[in-house]
């Protein structure tokens, strides 16, 4: 009677381990890792092998414990040093993750790619970067694939590339300081409107003239060649330059809540009926009024913009409550029809105009 090997079903084998394993001349080779600590060796984390290697064997396959044959090693590798040889694949071989391990690399490149984005550009029409969350759907809607062996600042500016030609999106410009003796000073001004560079200000009051410009990225190379020929001083003080909001929000108290005020009475359309008119101004009265007017930007905290209503909103807390409002609700849906969103006033006469009409629905006959 044969005697046969009983394991136990329940068996739970290799765990925390993390398999590298390298093709060569038709064979298979692994060796058996520590999880997380293969990508610390590559990027030179991790100095110490123990610290990375179960063991300093190589297998033809791990999970099942068969060892690599001596003759296919020499074959294969020229040797049949196991140290050398795990080092060889460690360095060149495969790593080999799980279904869900490579989800969550995936999902974490691919958040940082969309972050890189959202940093170096911004919208033309609305002078305002992007958010990630739209960064992250434009990239799906162009069904960008990531490629987990390349950087994710390379891929990134492939995206932005790609995006160009579907979405209106431009590169955010850099902002420099030059600083150039005086004689090279002219032919410096004249090579960055060739670059079509903006120019924030001047010093030529000092020995050496410096000029404060943005510009293109794609022209910083040619640009550093310059200064070099030119010997000049470059520093970056911005790698990617946002424009600022320049408006300020006038807040509401109480009193103007409880009672509406001239100007927002005179701000209704006036092709609207009068009970219309009448119901628009109780809506007022109800909604916080939010009224935009410019400024000279010296408003007191950080000021909020929503670019659904393309509105500043306030501090922090009127920025939360922003968009629980009625307002807000609104112009989601006038954006999701590719409608320009409405002010406050506007948004109160369209959502009784629009209850006017379905309560006008309900009773026709």
């Amino acid at each position: 009677m044969s005697k046969t090997l009983v394991q136990p079903i329940g068996q739970k084998r290799l765990t925390n381990v993390a398999v590298v394993r390298l093709k060569k001349h038709g064979l298979r080779f692994e060796i058996a890792c520590y999880k997380n600590k293969v990508l610390s060796w590559r990027s030179h984390v991790e100095k110490d092998l123990d610290e990375v290697l179960q063991s300093h064997t190589v297998y033809s396959n791990v999970s099942k414990g068969v060892l690599a044959k001596t003759k296919d090693l020499v074959a294969a590798f020229g040797t049949d040093d196991q140290t050398k040889i795990c080092l060889e694949i460690l360095e060149k071989g495969e790593l080999q993750v799980a279904g869900k391990e490579r989800e969550s690399q995936f999902s974490s490149q691919f958040r940082d790619i969309a972050t890189i984005v959202m940093q170096k550009t911004f919208n033309p029409e609305t002078q305002r970067p992007y958010t990630i969350s739209m960064i992250e759907r434009l990239m799906h809607e162009i069904h960008f694939a990531i490629d987990p062996h390349s950087s994710s600042k390379k891929q990134a500016l492939e995206v932005i590339r790609e995006l160009q030609k579907h979405f209106p999106i431009k590169r955010s410009p850099m902002r420099l300081r030059l600083s150039v003796p005086g004689q090279n000073f002219h032919s410096l001004c004249e090579k960055l409107n060739e670059w079509s560079a903006t120019i924030v200000s001047k010093d030529e009051s000092r020995s050496q003239p410096s000029v404060i410009c943005e510009m293109e990225p794609g022209n910083f190379r040619e640009c550093d060649a310059l200064v070099r020929n030119l010997q000049c001083r470059l520093e970056i003080l911005a790698m990617s330059v946002h424009a600022e909001g320049d408006t300020q929000v006038d807040q509401y108290d109480d009193e103007d809540v409880s009672h509406p005020s001239k100007e927002s009475a005179d701000s209704v359309p006036s092709h609207l009926p009068k009970e219309s008119t009448d119901s628009v101004l109780q809506l007022s009265g109800k909604m916080p009024k939010q009224i935009i007017s410019s400024g000279d930007g010296n408003a007191e905290g950080k000021q909020h913009k929503c670019s659904t209503c393309n509105a500043f909103v306030g501090d922090s807390k009127q920025y939360r409550d922003h968009f629980k409002s009625e307002w807000h609700k609104h112009n989601l849906k006038r954006k999701t029809r590719q409608l320009p969103p409405l002010t406050a006033e506007e948004c109160l006469a369209d959502m009784e105009i629009s209850e006017s009409k379905s309560d006008l629905q309900d009773y026709s006959f």
